[in-house]
């Protein structure tokens, strides 16, 4: 049934041609206006200066005077399913994405990010914790309350309950949140992806008797883009009486003509195939292929961040001193963690401390690093631009450039407070000539009157 989407996946695999094939589809996608996003009331309702909602299917805003939101309807006319696509809210959207999840009588919100990630925020904290199990949103007159939370490995399914307090009724909302899919990433594996595709499924979410659901990330594009476009192909296959003729790269190329940018990676491409390859085992008739989705994905362990840290080694005493250290002295005792903390198994040493132990010993490359961070700082300031309100509105692209200049060894702009570094001997030899000629010159200058 797959056999076609799994050849085009070999012959691109074996030419290694996925940035080949992406670019492609970028050239061949269609652009069409974003005037309204663009106004200058609305730049400081748009996450990224770059993802802007198309005019012709953006979501419109009924309550109020502001009708506008970053969120775009995605209609696939063949299955009869829409989504609404949107970007992680602002502190200063929170109500109006309760608005449109209203408006637009949704019951599911899928979310694919962290609100924290990389040290960045990519999301509000639109929805209530435990602590705090009501969230009000006077603007928009909406009430928030968390009901229930069941938390799994690597996603998290709430229930919430909205209520409009204009006319005091409540609705329940689902809220699947995937909380280990990194940004412009993949997930772990098609596995554990499709496991948590089928949750939203068989919750209803997505059934056309309900509105559209609503799916975002922090620019809404990428991550959303891969699992609407997932679904999407999964559910063409079930409903043709050819799976064979749904085309990955075509349906890609419609539901780009309703938001800009949809799968902003070639890993992110590739991805979508193999998990359009193995979901269509569902289709095949494989009823057993969704229980070993579900042991693959490990979704009854414990959460990453509840995992308990491994124990820190014993604290040494500073007079026992095991192997040579360069540079003995107080600061030495940081050396000397590290080395024990190595010798123990146990996790190492923060990048700043290890980053500082490199330029102890490596002093002759001081100049080389400075003049390095000062070209990395000045090319990070370029991703990032100024909104009327005096806000830094960064590119959804940012993100991306940080991980490739840790890979090239640069040292990350948002780092600072780095410690002194020592002199070089070279440096340290010339200024000791010069104290020694000065010296020289003032002593022999009452010999020569």
């Amino acid at each position: 049934m797959e056999a076609a989407v799994e050849a085009e996946f070999r012959e691109i695999d074996e030419h290694g041609s996925w940035n080949v094939i992406f670019q492609e589809i970028r050239d061949q996608s269609t652009e069409f206006p974003c005037a309204v996003a663009r106004l200058p009331e609305n730049k400081t309702r748009n996450r990224y200066r770059d993802v802007s909602p198309f005019d012709h299917s953006r979501i419109c805003l009924q309550l109020g005077t502001n009708d506008y939101i970053n969120a775009s309807l995605i209609s696939v006319q063949e299955t009869q399913r829409s989504y609404i696509l949107t970007q992680g809210p602002l502190p200063n959207t929170c109500g109006h994405f309760w608005e449109m999840v209203w408006e637009q009588q949704s019951r599911g919100v899928v979310m694919l990010n962290r609100v924290v990630e990389k040290g960045s925020v990519k999301c509000a904290q639109y929805w209530p914790s435990h602590a705090n199990r009501e969230m009000v949103f006077e603007d928009t007159n909406f009430k928030l309350t968390l009901v229930s939370e069941n938390v799994k490995s690597y996603y998290t399914v709430r229930h919430l309950e909205l209520e409009n307090l204009s006319t005091q009724e409540t609705r329940e909302i689902l809220h699947f949140h995937y909380t280990t899919w990194p940004d412009f990433g993949v997930p772990e594996s098609p596995a554990s992806f499709l496991n948590f595709l089928f949750k939203v499924r068989e919750s209803g979410c997505l059934n056309s008797d309900h509105g559209p659901v609503v799916v975002h990330c922090s620019a809404g594009i990428g991550r959303s883009g891969t699992f609407c476009l997932v679904d999407t192909c999964l559910l063409l296959m079930s409903l043709r009486k050819d799976p064979s003729s749904v085309y990955v790269r075509e349906v890609l190329l419609e539901m780009r003509q309703y938001r800009m940018g949809l799968i902003q990676t070639a890993d992110q491409l590739r991805f979508s195939y193999l998990a359009v390859i193995e979901g269509a085992r569902v289709i095949s008739g494989d009823t057993s292929v969704q229980e070993s989705w579900r042991e693959l994905s490990n979704e009854e362990d414990p959460p990453a961040e509840l995992t308990p840290p491994p124990p820190r080694p014993p604290k040494r005493s500073s007079s026992t001193r095991t192997g040579s250290f360069p540079f003995p002295g107080p600061g030495d005792e940081h050396v000397k963690a590290q080395h024990n903390s190595q010798a123990n198994g146990s996790m190492p040493e923060p990048e700043l401390r290890r980053r500082a132990l490199a330029e102890a010993v490596d002093v002759a490359t001081v100049p080389s690093v400075a003049t390095t961070v000062a070209g990395v700082s000045a090319s990070a300031s370029d991703g990032v631009t100024e909104s009327h309100a005096g806000l830094r509105v960064p590119s959804s692209e940012d993100d991306e450039a940080l991980p490739q200049r840790r890979e090239r060894g640069d040292q990350d702009p948002s780092d600072s407070g780095s410690p002194p570094r020592l002199l070089s001997p070279l440096l340290a030899t010339m200024c000791l000539g010069v104290a020694l000629a000065l010296g020289v010159y003032v002593c022999s200058r009452p010999g020569f009157h």
